[in-house]
C-alpha cells in the first residue's frame, strides 16, 4: 500500500546565491511558489554546523541526501 501525499516527506529547492545578490549563502524553499529564505529560518531543517565548513553546508548535505533539487 502507498503512502498518502501528507505522509510523503517535501522535497523543497536549494540555492545558493539569489539572482542579483553579492552574498553567497544558502535559501530553501519547500514550494516553487514560496519565497526564498535563508536557511536558518528553517528550524526544523537546520543540522548543527561543523567549523571547519561554510554555514549551512551540514543542513545543505542533509537536504540533499533526501532529495531536495539544488539549482
Amino acid at each position: 500500500m502507498s503512502e498518502s501525499m501528507s505522509e510523503q516527506p517535501i522535497v523543497g529547492q536549494m540555492i545558493w546565491k539569489l539572482p542579483g545578490s553579492v552574498e553567497t549563502i544558502l535559501y530553501l524553499r519547500r514550494q516553487t511558489t514560496d519565497e526564498w529564505q535563508i536557511y536558518t529560518a528553517f528550524p526544523d531543517l537546520l543540522q548543527p554546523e561543523e567549523v571547519e565548513m561554510s554555514p549551512g553546508y551540514t543542513t545543505f548535505l542533509a537536504l540533499l541526501k533526501q532529495g531536495w533539487n539544488l539549482l
